[in-house]
């Protein structure tokens, strides 16, 4: 890759790369304003918009979203008669839950065995630095030859669809030949992936009355119907015996054809316990990639500490199920909504409310961009060949943007490989992946010019 100019200049960029995701990571930018400052992500947003100031873009600005959150816009203007590409990254992260359990602190962007470690490193302000990266090398080396717009989002990780709803209010802003969404990740360290379909998402929330009040366990429990236990019971109702998921109505059985994932490497990933069975039938990439997945995400009930002994009035949980590529979010939504009053035991009360969703995504990996794609990311990884992987989780704006620009090509690609632990303790990013990537990218834009 040292042959390559532009390698060559971003090489040269990356201790310049680490002090700019160091500021950036400094940001407590969860878009959660009951528990973090709105402050600390308006200081990343305004980070976000002096440096694309600072790189020529023009008609930089902080977009107010609907759902109270900025994102940030700019545009780059290439030669006459260029391309237009649009690049995504977001810059809000996940709450760093247990700071505790962090090897060093979480805000706080810090070198440990070859890896950069901190909030967001991979998921996904390291992405806005694999941006400016890729365009500062074109710059260095000819030019950037396309027009450029970058769209740095704030609320992705609360999944509140802000930017959703601003781009379909001003579908003309985003507009773009092709989109590469910088939010993905590479299969492994140093193979690099383009993920080519994405799992939607649903949220519900269930809740079960059975009693005006809590009673004593002595004096009812037997009699009394328990809202905890109804609730155990239609949980339990989601998932087969092997622990597939089991919505009524929604189809479980499609398979993935393309790059497959082995159930020890799987294993290793996930960190399952040894003597521990993986979940499901079919293959890992069938199960995590193609098919449903329901997961509860949150129970409300009386703490094991302080626990009285009651039979319980009501209960309530927080349901997140994943949508397979071909399925509509809002269909699913409905069949989970009718599973869980249909298996609500007793004649107790139950309720549901969905508070967010997601369409799932299937690019076509036959368009010019991917084959501009593949010969970028051969230069930038030699001897690799570019995969095509799915994606288990959910990208919400892809599909907007897929149904705002029908004709946009829209690619996936990213830092948030296995290694990365994105969403838990300890997230870090590979400084050698975000050097290839970056390469990769620039390569991509001069090559998808000229074609």
């Amino acid at each position: 890759m040292s042959s390559n100019p532009v390698a060559e200049t971003v090489a040269s960029l990356m201790p310049r790369a680490k002090e700019e995701l160091a500021e950036l990571v400094a940001f407590q930018s969860v878009a959660d304003f009951d528990q973090f400052p709105r402050s600390e992500s308006e200081g990343a947003a305004r980070w976000v918009a002096d440096a694309l100031a600072a790189e020529g873009f023009q008609d930089v600005a902080l977009l107010d979203t609907p759902d109270g959150t900025q994102s940030v816009y700019g545009f780059l203007p290439g030669p006459d008669g260029a391309k237009t590409v649009l690049l995504y990254a977001h810059y809000d992260v996940q709450p760093p839950l247990d700071e505790a359990a962090w090897t060093t602190p979480p805000f706080e962007l810090t070198e440990r065995d070859g890896r950069w470690y901190g909030r967001g490193a991979a998921d996904c302000k390291g992405g806005l630095i694999m941006h400016l990266l890729a365009l500062r090398a074109l710059k260095a080396n000819g030019g950037v030859p396309v027009h450029v717009k970058v769209i740095a989002e704030g609320s992705e990780e609360m999944g509140t669809g802000g930017l959703e709803r601003y781009a379909e209010e001003h579908p003309e802003l985003l507009a773009a030949d092709t989109i590469v969404i910088g939010d993905a990740g590479n299969f492994r360290v140093g193979l690099p992936t383009v993920t080519s379909t994405l799992r939607g998402m649903t949220m519900v929330r269930v809740q079960v009355d059975t009693l005006a009040g809590n009673l004593h366990s002595g004096q009812f429990g037997g009699a009394a119907p328990d809202a905890l236990a109804a609730l155990i019971r239609v949980l339990d109702s989601l998932r087969a015996e092997d622990g597939s998921t089991t919505v009524e109505g929604l189809s479980g059985d499609a398979g993935w054809e393309g790059l497959q994932y082995e159930e020890e490497e799987f294993r290793r990933d996930a960190k399952v316990l040894d003597g521990v069975e993986l979940i499901g039938s079919g293959t890992v990439a069938d199960r995590i990639w193609a098919r449903p997945a329901v997961t509860v995400i949150g129970i409300d009930c009386p703490p094991v500490v302080g626990a009285t002994p009651s039979v319980q009035a009501s209960a309530r949980a927080l349901i997140n199920l994943r949508v397979p590529p071909g399925v509509d979010a809002g269909a699913a939504t409905k069949l989970l909504q009718a599973h869980l009053e249909a298996h609500t035991p007793w004649g107790a009360r139950v309720s549901t409310e969905q508070i967010g969703e997601g369409q799932p995504f299937r690019a076509d990996t036959t368009s010019p961009a991917y084959q501009a794609m593949a010969s970028a990311m051969a230069v930038a990884y030699p001897g690799q060949e570019m995969q095509y992987a799915g994606q288990g989780g959910s990208i919400p704006l892809c599909n907007t943007l897929a149904a705002l620009y029908p004709r946009a090509e829209i690619l996936l690609i990213g830092l948030s490989e296995p290694e990365a632990q994105i969403h838990a303790v300890n997230e870090s990013v590979s400084p050698e992946e975000l050097e290839r990537l970056s390469v990769a990218e620039a390569l991509f834009l001069r090559t998808y010019a000229a074609s």
